[in-house]
C-alpha cells in the first residue's frame, strides 16, 4: 500500500507551506514518542492518515486531513519535563495544541475537530467528522510503533529530515 505518484505530489505540496514555518519547525526540538520528534511524529500521522484514505477510497476534505493531522500535537513543549506544562498532558495537549494553531492559522472546522479530537476515547468527546477518525486511529498506531523503538520510516518524507532533530529518515 503506497501512495500513487500523484497523490505523494499533492500530498507534499499540502505540507510544504507549513514546513517553512519557524513555529512548525519548532516541533522538531520536542520528543515525541521513544526517539521520535513531535515534527517527525505529526508528518508521519499526516502521511498514514492520508494514505488510509486513499487506500480505503474515501470520499474526505484531503486538503483539511493532512493539515489538521500535521497541526494535531502543536502543542510546542516538551511534555516529558513536568515543569514545562500543565499536569495532565494526555487529556489537554488537544486544547492547547488547537489554541497554538488558532493563533498562526485560519482552522476548517474538520482542522478543529482532528486536533481536538485525536486523544479520544482517552478524552470525553469522540471525533465528529471521518477525517478526526482516520487521524485518532493513525495516531494511536503510530505512536505505539514509536513508543516500542519502530518508527514508521517513510522514504518519500526524507526531503523533510532537515526539519526534524532526529535521524531516523
Amino acid at each position: 500500500m503506497k501512495l500513487t505518484e500523484i497523490e505523494n505530489i499533492y500530498f507534499h505540496h499540502q505540507i510544504q507551506s507549513l514546513l517553512k514555518l519557524s513555529r512548525i519547525q519548532e516541533m522538531g526540538q520536542y520528543i515525541q514518542h521513544g526517539h521520535t520528534s513531535c515534527l517527525e511524529h505529526c508528518l508521519t500521522v499526516s502521511y498514514y492518515s492520508f494514505l488510509l484514505a486513499k487506500h480505503l477510497n474515501l470520499q474526505i476534505d484531503e486538503a483539511s486531513l493532512i493539515r489538521g493531522s500535521l497541526l494535531h500535537d502543536f502543542f510546542l513543549y516538551d511534555w516529558h519535563n513536568p515543569n514545562s506544562h500543565q499536569p495532565f498532558h494526555g487529556f489537554r495537549h488537544p486544547r492547547i495544541a488547537y489554541t497554538n494553531a488558532s493563533k498562526y492559522f485560519h482552522l476548517t472546522d474538520i482542522e478543529a475537530d482532528i486536533i481536538l479530537h485525536h486523544m479520544w476515547p482517552l478524552t470525553p468527546t469522540p471525533p465528529h467528522t471521518k477525517e478526526a477518525y482516520i487521524v485518532t486511529l493513525v495516531d494511536k498506531w503510530c505512536s505505539l510503533k514509536e513508543t516500542f523503538h519502530r518508527p514508521c520510516k517513510i522514504k518519500s518524507l526524507s526531503p523533510y529530515a532537515c526539519y526534524y532533530n532526529t535521524s531516523t529518515y
